[in-house]
């Protein structure tokens, strides 16, 4: 029974603190001890058109928060707690809403579009509320019913087809949807918030409407309609018919070649004309359609072109008139573009597709984009100067390099020069163009590099002054560096050419990173990315006396921050992010020394200091700052072996604390890994931390809370500590085991026909194999017998997944190991349990013809382990 709420909820939006927590209290018992009853009067309350407009809203969204969250553990608990609800009392909180739909009260309606929409997201898949479509028609076909209630019909359908999947409706519901939305977005349609509705409906229901894209004659009634909507009186219902097309042509890209000459227009019209908001959505089709043909073109069979959808060639086709258009938006600058991330603006929009047209069609961009460059670069006025420097930066991924590569070295003294150009937007791009350069056209080690010997010195130099330009141009020229430095990775001899510049590359981006004039951190990020590049690149030994400087550099800059005058949380904010940033420093750091026995020995002397700063580190008790020491904790453990055992009775709290992180699972995961780390470092000597580690890894994964990514390295997690402590892992075993067995068998549950799902699959997958192979290794030498109980199962496992045609390469590779581990542990005490050897030859067959390298030397290992099991006679 519904209870009267009005007060509450006029309570919970006082301006008195007192009395909005008095408020929320109340709210929160109710819900806690009756929730059916919670919901019924907020449904209620919804429903009353002679309720205040304050109540039906809060009532709205608190019923919409009772059904949906955006966390997937807080979600599905939602989705339980409606699932559990008696179905009398859950089919008057729907009748209500669906009454609701038929308000005046504009918010009433909006709001109980949304509710239903959640509702129909947990109850038509298990196939409830078989109703709910037939009823919503109704008001679409009786002639009686008011614009408002239309188009708040019209709200819902397009609602709960971005909820649902387009399997969950039956082809008749799908027919009788699209019929009732595509009539509403009708040119005849009088009622503007009506047609609108539907025109943001369709775009919901594109998904949906495949069985009717196959049917020319009712594909052509759509693309008629969705077209003259895009020309339509009210800018809205244009941007939102454009909308449209671009989700078209993502899906329905194989069927638009009659409707093309028409979208050209249409699209023409708009970019050249029409408002922003429009134009933007029309850019936005040309983009998709090359989204399309690029990945036509990744997976076409080389040999004979095919592909299971025909490549139409539309950017080809359109080039010499869709490129022209695409330049002219370069021309539509905002004056502030630069300072705010926010902005997205036609000339942005115009160089973005312009840049997927050069991937799409290659070299035939050039001299379409060209005579623009040349034309517009060296003019005074900054903007047909920037936009001629955008066009450039914009075709340099796609064309061969023996197209690109004259017009770059005979470019690139300019561009240098354009760095000194007064106006900031020039040099801006200018600098995004250079680091597009030095990204795409220098590599070394490839044997081609616009960088030389003779240019060098300038590069250098020009990219040292901008990190001392205004923030936004210093943050482009920080990726400028960062990809100049990438170039010379594993490029000896070349890579020497950059040693000299080191010191004062180093020294410039630490200045960068500690200026003061930048209105957000995002300068100071990307210097410290770039230093990291830079060390993560250079080489050593030659570099080494430069790392020794710069580590104790980065150790107190790091001490600084603990000494920050914190005063609100703002301040600690700043405070964790620089403390990350220079966490990440020192991880690279350590990673870099640690890669010769020489330079380890840097690390070997500085550890102490390094784990004392973690230490402190870890006492300010930031997410962001968790994440990063985490990790260079982890490379310090591998640096520096068997001798981290002495900071492990200190640290060992932090390394609970974020295993057990649960809101910010990043921590949580990052922790997992550690103890990997740590597992590889101490051997058995992490034995008496292992009964904590376990019991929060085994409590993690049986959590419904914690975020599912973190689940899979916590089985891989289990191999890392069986290798390490070998034997003693028995204890565990009668834990770690079902859990394994459970997940393997949860895995085949999983729909196939999610791509995500499929990949968090093939996580698990890999991750549960890995676990196997870390307790087969860990036991092999005294207490093999141990897993001769689950070995059956693990063959089964193996089989299952060797059928599966949607396993990635990661998992098959870690099969492989595990069935070598398998046979190379256990022998022939197997060899009863093979029911079908040929499906193991079959897989380590695909393997020995693989192009991986370390597949086939795994695989090949793994088929002389088999060999010995089914030549053994005992």
């Amino acid at each position: 029974m519904a209870m009267e709420i009005t007060q509450i909820l006029l309570g919970a939006q006082s301006p008195d603190a007192a009395v909005r927590s008095e408020a929320e209290k109340q709210l929160a018992l109710f819900r806690e001890q009756n929730l059916p009853g919670y919901l019924l009067s907020l449904s209620t309350e919804l429903a009353n058109d002679s309720k205040p407009v304050d109540t039906r809203r809060l009532a709205g969204i608190v019923l919409k928060n009772a059904l949906d969250a955006k966390e997937a553990a807080t979600r599905e608990k939602l989705f339980q707690q409606w699932v559990s609800i008696d179905s009398s009392m859950k089919s008057q909180i729907k009748s209500l809403m669906l009454n609701t739909l038929g308000s005046a009260t504009r918010e009433a309606n909006h709001t109980a579009a949304q509710v239903i929409a959640k509702t129909a997201a947990i109850e038509i898949p298990r196939k409830e509320w078989p109703e709910l479509i037939q009823a919503l028609l109704v008001n679409m076909t009786q002639q009686d019913k008011p614009p408002s209630l239309r188009q708040a019909t019209l709200e819902t359908l397009g609602y709960v087809c971005e909820e649902i999947s387009h399997h969950d409706l039956v082809q008749d519901e799908v027919n009788a949807v699209l019929t009732a939305v595509v009539q509403g977005m009708n040119a005849t349609e009088q009622n503007h918030d009506v047609r609108l509705a539907a025109t943001r409906a369709l775009y919901n229901a594109i998904d949906f409407a495949q069985t009717n894209f196959k049917n020319e004659m009712e594909r052509n009634f759509i693309m008629k309609v969705v077209c003259e909507a895009a020309v339509a009186q009210e800018a809205d219902i244009r941007q939102a018919a454009f909308e449209c097309l671009v989700s078209i042509a993502s899906v329905y890209y194989g069927v638009l070649e009659p409707y093309m000459q028409t979208i050209f227009e249409l699209t023409s019209s708009a970019v050249k004309g029409d408002e922003e908001a429009v134009a933007l959505q029309a850019i936005e089709f040309w983009s998709s359609i090359c989204d399309e043909e690029i990945e036509l073109q990744d997976y076409e069979i080389p040999d004979s072109g095919d592909s299971s959808v025909p490549h139409s060639c539309f950017i080809v086709k359109a080039l010499p008139t869709l490129v022209p258009m695409l330049l002219e938006t370069l021309l539509k600058q905002d004056e502030d573009q630069d300072q705010d991330d926010g902005i997205w603006n036609l000339a942005m929009a115009g160089g973005t597709c312009l840049g997927l047209v050069a991937r799409t069609v290659g070299d035939a961009i050039v001299p379409l984009v060209m005579p623009f460059v040349q034309s517009n670069i060296s003019k005074e006025e900054w903007r047909p100067r920037e936009a001629a420097t955008l066009a450039f930066g914009s075709i340099l991924d796609g064309p061969s390099i023996q197209i690109l590569s004259p017009m770059v070295q005979n470019g690139l003294n300019f561009l240098l020069d354009a760095m000194k150009y007064q106006n900031s937007h020039v040099k801006d791009t200018t600098a995004w163009t250079l680091s597009r350069i030095f990204e795409l056209l220098h590599s070394p080690s490839s044997g081609f590099s616009v960088v030389t010997p003779a240019n060098l010195q300038q590069i250098v130099m020009v990219l040292l002054e901008g990190l001392k330009d205004a923030p936004h141009v210093a943050e482009k020229v920080c990726g400028a560096i960062y990809y100049l430095a990438q170039g010379f990775e594993d490029a000896e001899p070349s890579s020497a050419m950059l040693t000299p510049y080191l010191p004062d590359i180093i020294g410039s981006l630490i200045v960068a990173a500690d200026r003061t004039d930048s209105g957000d951190s995002k300068l100071r990020t990307s210097a410290y990315e770039t230093l990291n590049e830079v060390i993560r690149c250079c080489n050593l030994p030659e570099t080494s006396q430069i790392m020794a400087q710069l580590l104790p550099a980065i150790m107190g800059k790091l001490d600084q921050t603990l000494e920050l005058q914190i005063l609100s949380s703002e301040d600690r904010e700043k405070q964790g992010d620089l403390q990350a940033s220079l966490c990440g420093v020192i991880q690279v750091l350590i990673q870099k020394l640690s890669n010769t026995e020489e330079t380890k020995l840097l690390i070997l002397q500085a550890a102490d200091q390094i784990m004392t700063l973690f230490l402190k580190v870890f006492s300010c008790r930031s997410s962001t700052v968790h994440e990063e020491a985490m990790l260079a904790i982890g490379a310090l453990a591998y640096a520096v072996g068997p001798e981290f055992g002495k900071y492990m009775s200190e640290f060992f709290k932090y390394l609970e604390i974020g295993l057990q992180n649960f809101e910010e699972y990043q921590v949580c995961s990052i922790s997992v890994g550690v103890v990997g780390d740590i597992c590889r470092a101490l051997d058995d000597k992490v034995l008496p931390y292992c009964d904590g580690i376990m019991t929060h890894l085994l409590k993690d994964l049986s959590s419904v809370e914690l975020h599912r990514s973190v689940k899979p390295p916590m089985f891989s997690c289990f191999g890392d500590i069986a290798l390490a402590i070998g034997e003693h892992f028995e204890k565990y075993i009668q834990y770690a085991l079902p859990m394994m067995k459970s997940a393997s068998e949860m895995v085949a549950q999983m729909d196939p026909n999610d791509d995500e799902m499929v990949d968090y699959g093939n996580q698990l997958r890999r991750s549960i194999f890995e676990a196997y192979s870390g307790l087969l290794q860990g036991f092999k030498e005294t207490k093999t017998d141990l897993m001769l109980p689950h070995a059956q199962h693990l063959l089964q496992f193996i089989e299952i997944v060797s059928n599966d045609p949607q396993r990635d390469e990661s998992v098959t590779k870690a099969a492989v190991a595990v069935l070598g581990d398998l046979a190379d542990a256990l022998g022939s005490n197997i060899k009863t349990m093979f029911k079908d050897p040929a499906v193991f030859s079959e897989l380590l067959r695909e393997c020995l013809e693989s192009h991986d390298e370390q597949l086939k030397e795994t695989a090949a290992w793994a088929q002389g382990m088999l060999a010995r099991v089914f030549a053994d006679r005992g």
